[in-house]
């Protein structure tokens, strides 16, 4: 009898969660001793159990010789806290407005609240996770960008891309065995001493392409990507980097940021990136070691 109780003593479940481990193995070792970049946020972030089970899959995958690097956003945490203190906030193309008073909060949440909170569930599981901010090490540099809606561009205030990555903290990291959890904040390289309010899906993207990895997953907050929303019957499980490229400008405004992440890794030389279901428990493991995943799956 294991010491390990796992609570089953029908011994056909068992040989049910067994052949399940077993029909696992051509992925697990597709994805041994790679790095996969998984961007973490929005509404996978606000239940503890969708918390608890994302945090039980990064551990698995250290545990099975997966490299997991974990980029997070908090946009429904930092919406929460600005209006807490009575600081407007709006969104314009997808991202969020960001004043010079707001970025002191997106910092504090980001970094001061999620960062760690997240760093406590994988380590629950063991001493595996360790923080980072894109302003530590010189990991992200950033410069401020505006958008464009309906023809007219529109200042976004402390909100930049990223614009510069260097992966060395993070491959240090990953040689002591830790798991890194990145918070998607960057230095404004034109103004030394400044933040700037990088998105998450972006900078996941740009970290996946530095560091050279297998797979970049995004969670989010649909199963997936559809040719004709809102058409359910629409979803696109897999698609090539050239079809993606001619649907972005049709996209709604919510999901370009997520796609253009994935078209930016597979065009940067990720193998695959792939938009994912975060409400769905356990959706990272499903994505990765099954034959069929979840959700959309983007190659170049």
């Amino acid at each position: 009898m294991s010491d390990i109780d796992i609570q089953d003593t029908d011994p056909a479940a068992a040989s049910e969660r067994a052949v399940t481990l077993v029909e696992s193995l051509p992925w697990v070792r597709k994805y041994r001793d790679q790095v996969v970049v998984v961007k973490y946020g929005g509404n996978a972030m606000v239940s503890d159990e969708l918390q608890d089970a994302f945090a039980a899959d990064i551990a698995y995958l250290r545990y099975v010789g997966v490299k997991p690097v974990v980029v997070h956003g908090g946009g429904p945490q930092i919406s929460s806290m600005l209006n807490r203190l009575d600081i407007p906030s709006e969104f314009r193309g997808g991202y969020r407005v960001t004043s010079t008073e707001a970025i002191g909060v997106v910092r504090m949440v980001l970094t001061g609240q999620i960062n760690p909170q997240l760093v406590a569930k994988v380590n629950a599981h063991g001493p595996l996770a360790t923080g980072l901010s894109g302003e530590d090490a010189g990991l992200f540099g950033g410069r401020r960008r505006g958008v464009v809606v309906d023809g007219v561009e529109h200042d976004l205030g402390r909100v930049g891309d990223v614009v510069t990555v260097d992966p060395q903290p993070v491959l240090d990291h990953l040689a002591a065995g830790r798991v890194p959890i990145v918070s998607s904040i960057a230095p404004d390289l034109d103004h030394p001493g400044a933040s700037l309010n990088v998105n998450a899906d972006a900078a996941a993207a740009a970290l996946a392409i530095a560091l050279k990895a297998a797979k970049l997953v995004v969670l989010t907050d649909v199963p997936g990507l559809y040719a004709d929303w809102p058409n359910r019957d629409s979803l696109v499980s897999h698609l090539t980097s050239t079809e993606l490229r001619a649907m972005v400008p049709r996209l709604e405004s919510g999901m370009i940021p997520k796609m253009q992440a994935c078209l930016d890794a597979v065009d940067g030389g990720v193998p695959t990136a792939a938009i994912i279901d975060g409400r769905v428990p356990h959706s990272v493991l499903v994505e990765l070691f099954t034959s069929k995943g979840i959700g959309t799956e983007v190659v170049a």
